[in-house]
């Protein structure tokens, strides 16, 4: 039988809406989408690139209590409300996922909030 665990971030969407920001199932990781807010303050830039920067943070830091790492992403998602946000983030993209080249989709829809730039999503499998 697989083991399953839920890991919070603290983020106040979390128990308001009821979702976990990571299951982790076995050796998957199922990483919630995540958006640039910095959990500890409930503070966001206005600059879509600092938010890809602390999306990756925010993520960084769910797959490492969940004992994995950046490196074992396999799938990425990225959800921007306006598309052409998403060019201006690829450096920050690049920096973080430009070696490990996980397979990767980019859809342009509306966010929670309207402070929302982008939100990412990913899947990982502990190696």
């Amino acid at each position: 039988m697989t083991t399953r665990r839920l890991i919070s971030s603290g983020s106040s969407f979390e128990s308001q809406i009821g979702y976990s920001r990571a299951v982790v199932a076995g050796d998957w990781v199922f990483v919630s989408g995540t958006t640039g807010f910095d959990y500890a303050t409930m503070s966001i830039s206005d600059d879509v690139q600092v938010q890809a920067e602390q999306c990756l943070k925010n993520i960084e830091a769910v797959l490492r209590e969940a004992g994995a790492s950046l490196a074992d992403v396999v799938r990425v998602n990225y959800v921007l409300p306006i598309l052409a946000d998403f060019e201006p983030c690829w450096p920050v993209l690049r920096r973080y996922f430009g070696e490990i080249r996980p397979a990767a989709m980019m859809i342009s829809a509306g966010l929670a909030d309207p402070r929302m730039k982008i939100e990412i999503e990913v899947t990982a499998l502990k190696r």
